[in-house]
C-alpha cells in the first residue's frame, strides 16, 4: 500500500508539472503568434520641430497599444542633412519592407516616394504635397502615400509681424531655394507681403554653411526677417538669431521651436500635435486602409508663442490682443 500511495504522488506532481510546461508552451506559442509591426522612420536632419513629430507620431502607436519591443520594431534613421544618406536609408527600406513608412519632411517623402511604390507612406511637416509631386491631389492622394501638411497660416503671421512691429515695410526670407516647401512658402509670402504694402528681400542659401552669411547680407536692408519651415534655415536657427539679435532686427517664425530659440514669435503648428495627427492616420493603415483613398490632413488649431525675452531685448510691447497668447523666455 505504501508503494501503491507513493507512486500516486509521483503521478500526481508529474501531471502538475506536465501541465505547467504545457501552459507555458501553450502561452510562448501565443506571445510567437502575436504580429510584429515594423514602422520605418525616414528624417532628414534633427530639430525641434521634426524631432516633436516624431514624437507625437509614436506616442500616438503607443497609446493604441503598440509597444516597442513587444509588437512594434522602429527603426528611426535621420540623414543629418545629407541627400545622399537620405537616398540611401530610403533604398535600404525599399529593400527590407516594412508595414509602413513615416517620411519626416519633404525631402525625406520625396527620397522614400522615390524608392518605393508599393510600402505605405505616412508623410509629416511636408508643406504642399501636390508641388512635391508625392499625390496627385490633398483630397484623394492616388499613390501610396498620405500624411499631414504643415502648411503655415502664412497671412496671420504677417499680421502677428505688422502688431509687433507696425514700422516694418521691408521683411527678409532666408531659405533654401532647392528645397520645393520652402520655394511654396516664399511665393505665399509674397503674395501676402504685397497685399499688405509690404515688399520681400530673399536670401538663398544651399547649405547649412551659407546661412551666416545670408542673414548678414540682409542687415541694413531689412526691418524684419522672417524663417519658414525650412529644414535648413530651422536647424542653423541660432546662427540666424545671434546675427539678427547683433543687428536688433525682429525674427518672426514659420514654427514655434525658433521662438524658443530666440526668434520674436509665431503663430504656427504645433509639431507634436501634428505627428499625433500622423498616428491616428497610421492606425488606420496598420488596419487595413489604403493611402490612395486617405486625403491629406491639415492642423485646424496654431499656436500663437511670442519670446518675452526677445521682446525686451528689441523694446517691444506686447499689445493687449496678444495678453493670451503663449510666453517663452529664452534660457
Amino acid at each position: 500500500m505504501k508503494r501503491f500511495m507513493a507512486l500516486l504522488s509521483i503521478i500526481s506532481l508529474l501531471t502538475v508539472v506536465l501541465a505547467g510546461c504545457g501552459s507555458t508552451a501553450a502561452t510562448t506559442a501565443s506571445n510567437s503568434n502575436e504580429k510584429t509591426v515594423k514602422v520605418g522612420i525616414i528624417q532628414i536632419v534633427e530639430h525641434p520641430a521634426l524631432d516633436a513629430a516624431r514624437k507625437g507620431f509614436l506616442e500616438t502607436l503607443a497609446a493604441n497599444g503598440y509597444t516597442e519591443g513587444k509588437n512594434l520594431t522602429v527603426d528611426y534613421k535621420n540623414a543629418q542633412g545629407d541627400q545622399s544618406s537620405l537616398n540611401t536609408i530610403a533604398q535600404q527600406f525599399a529593400s527590407e519592407k516594412p508595414n509602413l513608412v513615416l517620411a519626416i519632411a519633404t525631402p525625406s517623402a520625396q527620397a522614400i516616394a522615390a524608392a518605393s511604390s508599393t510600402i505605405p507612406i505616412l508623410i509629416t511637416a511636408v508643406t504642399d504635397p501636390v508641388a512635391a509631386k508625392l499625390v496627385n491631389s490633398n483630397e484623394k492622394p492616388g499613390t501610396n502615400i498620405t500624411g499631414t501638411t504643415d502648411m503655415n497660416p502664412l497671412k496671420q503671421q504677417f499680421e502677428l509681424l505688422k502688431k509687433l512691429v507696425p514700422q516694418a515695410k521691408k521683411i527678409g526670407v532666408i531659405y533654401n531655394a532647392g528645397e520645393v516647401n520652402s520655394q511654396v512658402q516664399v511665393k505665399m509670402a509674397k503674395d501676402v507681403a504685397a497685399a499688405m504694402g509690404l515688399q520681400i528681400v530673399e536670401a538663398t542659401i544651399a547649405s547649412t554653411a551659407d546661412v551666416q552669411q545670408a542673414t548678414e547680407s540682409l542687415v541694413g536692408k531689412v526691418d524684419v526677417v522672417y524663417v519658414p519651415t525650412d529644414n535648413m534655415v530651422v536647424s542653423a536657427a541660432p546662427t540666424v538669431l545671434q546675427v539678427t539679435n547683433k543687428a536688433k532686427i525682429p525674427v518672426i517664425s514659420g514654427e514655434s521651436s525658433v521662438v524658443d530659440k530666440g526668434a520674436l514669435g509665431t503663430i504656427g503648428i504645433n509639431y507634436e500635435n501634428l505627428g499625433k495627427q500622423t498616428g491616428e492616420m497610421a492606425l488606420k493603415v496598420l488596419k487595413g486602409a489604403k493611402p490612395q483613398d486617405m486625403a491629406i490632413e491639415s492642423q485646424k488649431d496654431f499656436d500663437t508663442v511670442i519670446n518675452k525675452t526677445s521682446a525686451a531685448l528689441l523694446g517691444i510691447t506686447i499689445p493687449d490682443d496678444l495678453k493670451n497668447a503663449k510666453f517663452v523666455e529664452t534660457k
